[in-house]
């Protein structure tokens, strides 16, 4: 569950070369990459997003290169969850891998907005606008990865 996050907006497909630019990936250790996370489309998004924000999207979030690199980076920036009206499979797959909650919701939120995210009911609740807007939540398998921190975290501890 998410309460009171601060909604960061961006368009329709934003691909992972400017989530984490190339120039970049000559590392792996998340506070490197996110010391750079979305500078080729926003170069404020680093001194603005706080632990706990939400990052919005529209469709396609995540097309592009296949590097998990791009939902790692958004992780260790401090974003609690990422909503898009869709996300490319890939990333989709590697965030989940990672531990990112991503959620696929068609809600109405823009820039500075309040919500709310219940991941068990599927329900996401814009406190600026009242609307709430629901989305399938993910099985519970899923659910005990990203609770876990990522899919490897997940499996050692059924190991």
């Amino acid at each position: 569950m998410i309460t009171n996050a601060t909604v960061i907006k961006y368009g329709d497909n934003v691909d992972t070369d400017v989530i984490i630019p190339a120039r970049y990936l000559n590392t792996s250790d998340p506070k490197a990459l996110a010391a750079h996370c979305m500078e080729d489309i926003d170069k404020t998004f680093v001194t603005r997003v706080k632990q706990g924000d939400v990052m919005a999207a529209g469709n396609n979030f995540g097309c592009g290169s296949s590097r998990e690199h791009a939902p790692l980076a958004i992780k260790e920036s401090g974003v609690a969850c990422v909503v898009a009206k869709s996300f490319a499979r890939i990333f989709y797959r590697n965030a989940i891998n990672i531990g990112l909650p991503i959620i696929e919701c068609d809600a109405e939120i823009y820039e500075g907005d309040s919500v709310s995210i219940d991941f068990e009911k599927g329900m996401l609740t814009n406190h600026t606008t009242g609307q709430t807007s629901s989305f399938k939540p993910f099985p519970e398998f899923l659910q005990k990865i990203i609770a876990a921190g990522g899919l490897l975290k997940a499996l050692a501890q059924n190991a």
